[in-house]
């Protein structure tokens, strides 16, 4: 989830971090380092896209609802529909590989592979949308988040037992995928609307794409409706999907964008954690490396070589 960066794109003219807002983007970024976590623990009770799909199809709903109650309109002409189209198909396609790729590699190694997207989308945006440069400090960012991914990758190789190279390269698959929705979003109509119309742009289209996939998979689908598989979908739904992203529009409408967003680097650092610390996952000191290198790449990409208004 990948995090809702994607719709990070109001400028930077807000009050800078207080007390309030370190502590909430501890909390969401926590909160995003953790779904890796809830998808492993359901799939015993429903197969991985079919999460997806159901994720998608919850969030929207609750989404439509608040819009209704907020008098947002969702629906209204607005010259998005094609862009609003190929994002929700791009979103599609991250969290079906998120998705599928969590039944062949662990929480901890998709969360960071998955966290690849912000330096690749600041690479694609300095090289498509006009105005977009990197300075020489988040070029090392992006150099160091790749290297970070190579370590990972050789992690993962190296060990025994059962490869993760496949799962490894679909979170791969969804970075760029997270990179590209940015980057349409950023250089399409969709960069002039309202934040929660660009989600339901997003989880309306993703739902069915992934109900689609799961079909094409042959998933079984939902196995068992047991208490923690409902608990997980609850979760990634209600929680993350809806209530985590209302959460990131509201801080974005009152702080820096750009100091916000550097926070993104606490995601994968506490999705490697939690997945060792519920799940049990093997960590090595290679990978532990990797995920700094990423953790740093982050950094170092949202840092501004100017101060901010």
């Amino acid at each position: 989830m990948a995090a809702p960066w994607p719709l990070a794109r109001m400028p930077d003219t807000r009050h800078p971090l207080d007390t309030v807002a370190v502590a909430s983007m501890l909390v969401l970024t926590a909160l995003w380092g953790f779904q890796q976590v809830a998808i492993k623990l359901a799939l015993h009770g429903v197969s991985p896209v079919m999460q997806g799909a159901i994720r998608s199809t919850l969030a929207f709903a609750l989404l439509f609802a608040w819009s209704r109650w907020r008098g947002i309109a969702l629906t209204k002409r607005d010259g998005t529909l094609i862009p609003g189209v190929a994002a929700g198909l791009l979103f599609g396609a991250e969290f079906a590989a998120i998705y599928a790729g969590l039944a062949h590699t662990t929480a901890s190694r998709m969360v960071v592979f998955v966290y690849l997207a912000p330096p690749l989308t600041a690479l694609g945006l300095a090289l498509l949308v006009p105005g977009e440069r990197l300075a020489p400090l988040q070029w090392a960012g992006i150099a160091l988040a790749f290297a970070g991914i190579v370590f990972a990758f050789r992690d993962g190789l190296a060990t025994g037992g059962r490869s993760t190279w496949l799962g490894d390269a679909l979170g791969v698959a969804a970075a760029f995928g997270w990179a590209a929705t940015t980057v349409l979003i950023r250089a399409s109509a969709l960069a002039r609307i309202r934040a929660e119309k660009t989600l339901a742009w997003q989880l309306g289209v993703s739902a069915p794409l992934m109900f689609a996939c799961s079909l094409l998979l042959g998933e079984p689908g939902v196995i068992r409706a047991t208490p923690l598989a409902v608990a997980s979908l609850a979760f990634q739904s209600v929680v993350v999907a809806f209530a985590s992203y209302l959460t990131w529009f509201w801080l974005l409408t009152r702080y820096l964008g750009g100091r916000l967003a550097a926070f993104s680097f606490a995601a994968p650092m506490f999705g490697v954690a939690f997945g060792h610390l519920v799940l049990g996952e093997p960590l090595t000191g290679t990978f532990l490396a990797a995920a700094a290198l990423v953790g740093a790449g982050i950094v170092l990409v949202n840092l501004k070589t100017a101060p901010d208004p």
